[in-house]
């Protein structure tokens, strides 16, 4: 039985983890926040770095912690019934709902949707859509061959691409870095940064891309769940690293693209801007080609890793059929277009964010309270309760009769005004369950001397 992984098999298992991170998200919302943020670049990408890099290595080490196959696992302390709510909840939103769509839309919009008239963009959406899901089946559905697809093949040519770009932005930068920032970022760069991080959705991809990893170090030959724990954090570490620099270099490359462009609507159009800057007219194939590596690594890791958590909860229906309804649903989600993914994609991340927070925190202690339900309980009931109303508050339409409460509660709850306010709510949570389970510890101490 295997011990260690061999240096080859490092890299490939961490370049496995770094595409099915990196996608729609991760390639657009960088460059955007280097527009958004300017000469506040830094603080806000101390801030960025935090929610879209920190949490979710951090995820990954709990689940290393816990020992966790993945969403459901890390969920069942909670109890059974929670686990099974936020597993659902949690692959719906990053597969038929927001990510997987996501990077459909966001793959055409950096192809095929520069090259068509207006007319044709529904059309031209459909049949490209079609052909980039079948691809995501052809490839998910020979699940053994995963790691060699994405690891081995994809992301090392997407890797290449992008570093091209880096070098020639070192080479020759577009201007400077002292340009104004964007008015939430003139007085609130650090918060507004780190809410802008729960958009990379990289904090629930770790938590759902486990069952993924874990399968993928099994079929290196390693069994043993300790072994396979230390692995994931190793190569995990490494992965989160190596998106972090690029991350930095998205965001400088914003920020010093205000030199040349005005500000742009989305980080699509702001991407495009930059790759014709350099490139010229042959920018925009290159940016396609760069574009829909990225995206299709991580469409083909969100979708394996819905079918096989779903798989494993209900084996009764196949990996293969839960491939293909989660396939189906997002084909038909991502023909809504890109704004509409993104105006509902804000909501659920206010209310599922920190709850996957929440639970992160919870399965690095774990090791205080040996996972005890009686930590977990007060820490998620209020972890809920604020995240349930952020979710209300960020709904693309208003609701008439809660619009007095939800002023109340952001003008009343300290931080509630930048969406953090359940920070305070689940250190409370956390403390009152350790004094909780500290007190329980001692009443049984007390019952067995008195026996």
């Amino acid at each position: 039985m295997k011990e260690k992984l061999d240096f080859k098999k490092t890299l490939l298992l961490s370049s496995l983890i770094f595409g099915m991170f990196f996608g729609a998200g991760n390639l657009i919302f960088p460059v955007h926040l280097g527009q958004l943020a300017g000469q506040n670049w830094l603080i806000a990408t101390t801030g960025f770095l935090m929610s879209a890099i920190i949490i979710p290595w951090l995820a990954l080490i709990a689940l290393s912690q816990t020992r966790s196959a993945g969403i459901y696992d890390i969920a069942k302390p909670v109890g059974r019934g929670f686990a099974i709510f936020f597993l659902i909840a949690t692959h719906v939103s990053l597969g038929p709902m927001i990510a997987t769509p996501r990077t459909a839309t966001v793959a055409y919009s950096l192809s095929f949707s520069n090259w068509l008239p207006k007319q044709a963009q529904g059309v031209g959406l459909f049949l490209f859509s079609a052909i980039f899901f079948a691809l995501v089946f052809w490839i998910g559905s020979r699940e053994q061959n995963i790691t060699k697809y994405i690891g081995k093949y994809l992301n090392p040519l997407f890797i290449i691409l992008l570093l091209l770009i880096f070098l020639l932005a070192i080479l020759h930068p577009m201007g400077s870095l002292s340009h104004a920032a964007n008015a939430a970022y003139q007085t609130e760069a650090f918060s507004s940064a780190f809410l802008e991080g729960y958009n990379t959705l990289d904090a629930l991809a770790a938590l759902a891309f486990g069952i993924t990893i874990v399968r993928a170090i099994q079929m290196m030959g390693f069994q043993q769940s300790a072994v396979i724990s230390k692995i994931t954090a190793k190569t995990g570490l490494i992965a989160i690293l190596g998106i972090a620099i690029v991350y930095v270099g998205l965001i400088l490359l914003g920020a010093t693209s205000l030199s040349q462009f005005k500000f742009s609507e989305n980080g699509t159009v702001a991407l495009t801007q930059i790759m014709m800057y350099y490139l010229g007219d042959f920018g925009s194939a290159f940016l396609a080609v760069m574009g829909t590596l990225a995206v299709l690594t991580t469409a083909i890791g969100l979708t394996a890793s819905f079918a096989q958590d779903f798989h494993r909860i209900f084996p009764k229906v196949s990996y293969r059929s839960w491939l293909i309804l989660t396939i189906g649903l997002s084909f038909g989600a991502s023909n809504f277009g890109l704004d509409t993914i993104i105006s509902w994609a804000e909501p659920l991340l206010m209310f599922l964010y920190p709850i996957a927070i929440a639970l992160i925190i919870l399965g690095i202690a774990s090791p205080l309270f040996n996972q005890a339900r009686i930590v977990y309980l007060p820490t998620m009931i209020l972890t809920f309760i604020p995240a349930i109303i952020d979710g209300i508050q960020h709904l693309p339409f208003n609701i008439a009769l809660l619009k007095p409460f939800l002023t109340w509660y952001v003008n009343t709850i300290p931080m509630a005004n930048v969406g953090l306010e359940w920070l305070t709510t689940t250190l409370i949570g956390f403390v009152l369950g350790l004094a909780l389970y500290k007190l329980q510890g001692r009443n049984k101490v007390t019952l067995v001397e008195n026996f």
